[in-house]
């Protein structure tokens, strides 16, 4: 029984999102943003396996652009993915190539100062048993630490920010606050967020002293639960074994996981996805997502460390296709966009990628995120999805 794995390479848009007009950075229109574009316009890229699948020619095909390095003629199922959720966050791209997109719109918090209404802000107290909060606003993580950690040091209180995604993000100290006070606080504060259509609440450990603090591997994200069943629920209910490596387990709110296979980084995730390419069960399925692309280099406009990324997963991506075995499917796609060379630092509306090794030499054209899992569920035969239609 042949077996199907799906990659997301976090946030590594290809341009030509319709309504990109639609979304902002800094009060700017997202129109025009193309992560792959500008990566490789900056820094040539070689890519051998996953231009080889067709990368650049998604890229050209769902925004026109061309990209150095990028020419190789393609040698599997290649197309581009357009979204139809109404966001650029983590959860809506998850969720729909899985075959849920979400029916609601989310709810952001102001970019302002206070960023969090006074009962959010109080319910934070409460379950910290703190007299109040820092930070409060829209930040970027790892500046924020620095803005307010000697000040979480000394008080106690935890550093509290967002961004322009669905999301609100607690860090504190793992040893001063304790790393399980903070996953605690942040576990029993979903259900409120969850309530008001906030996507996620992340709990963002890190360590140090003023002037070199590091967040550590135990980020915890508390996501919202699909609102449907997705591609995990309908194979695991079949009797399908599912792996879900990385943060797949927080994004689906652990639902539909047989077994998770977490790590410190990207370079742990891949000893995983290369050793389930040679143990996974007949017919399973295994979800990957790497988020150092979008985590290290996306937010923190780093167009060389992106592009030094990108060089290191097809190195990776080489040695987990020859792992694999005859009939056995892998597509490589993505969440959103999360463009380096743009303004601002948030996620950015774009197409994503979809390449596929073990379907044949073929392009797909412009498909949706849904049509992702759909073909995924079609090849392990089982019944589809309720959104999306088979590509394969």
């Amino acid at each position: 029984m042949s077996r199907a794995f799906l990659i997301v390479m976090d946030s590594l848009g290809i341009g030509g999102a319709p309504d990109a007009g639609a979304y902002f950075n800094e009060g700017r229109p997202d129109t025009g943003a193309n992560t792959l574009a500008h990566i490789a316009a900056a820094h040539p890229l070689h890519l051998p396996v996953l231009d080889g699948l067709g990368l650049g020619a998604a890229l050209r095909l769902a925004s026109g652009a061309e990209a150095p390095g990028l020419v190789a003629a393609p040698q599997g199922l290649w197309g581009a993915a357009t979204e139809i959720s109404r966001g650029k966050d983590t959860p809506s791209g998850h969720w729909e190539m899985a075959g849920v997109p979400v029916p609601w719109d989310w709810t952001y918090f102001p970019d302002t100062r206070p960023a969090f209404p006074a009962a959010v802000t109080a319910r934070i107290r409460a379950l910290a048993g703190t007299e109040g909060i820092l930070g409060d606003c829209h930040a970027s993580g790892t500046e924020v630490i620095e803005a307010f950690g000697a000040e979480h040091l000394r008080t106690g209180w935890p550093i509290c920010y967002t961004s322009a995604d669905s999301v609100l993000q607690i860090a504190a100290h793992e040893d001063a606050f304790g790393r399980d006070r903070l996953l605690a606080l942040c576990r029993d504060l979903a259900p409120m967020l969850h309530q008001m259509r906030v996507g996620r609440v992340i709990a963002r450990p890190f360590t140090g002293a003023p002037g070199n603090f590091h967040r550590t591997a135990h980020r915890r994200d508390f996501a919202i639960a699909p609102p449907g069943d997705t591609i995990l629920d309908i194979a695991q209910g079949a009797g399908r074994v599912t792996h879900g490596i990385g943060k797949i387990g927080d994004i689906f709110s652990l639902r539909g996981i047989t077994h998770l296979h977490k790590g410190g980084s990207d370079a742990d995730l891949a000893d995983h996805l290369i050793r389930l390419g040679g143990t996974a069960e007949p017919g399973s399925l295994t979800f990957a997502n790497f988020v150092e692309f979008d985590a290290l280099y996306g937010h923190r406009r780093d167009i060389a460390g992106y592009a030094r990324q990108l060089e290191w997963f097809d190195a990776v991506a080489g040695r987990f296709l020859a792992t694999l075995a005859p009939g056995d499917l892998a597509i490589f796609t993505a969440d959103h966009g999360n463009d380096p060379g743009w303004h601002g630092t948030d996620h950015t509306r774009e197409r994503v990628p979809v390449l596929g090794h073990g379907a044949g030499c073929r392009g797909v054209g412009l498909v949706s995120f849904s049509d992702i899992g759909a073909s995924v569920l079609s090849h392990l035969g089982l019944p589809a999805p309720r959104h999306g239609a088979s590509f394969l």
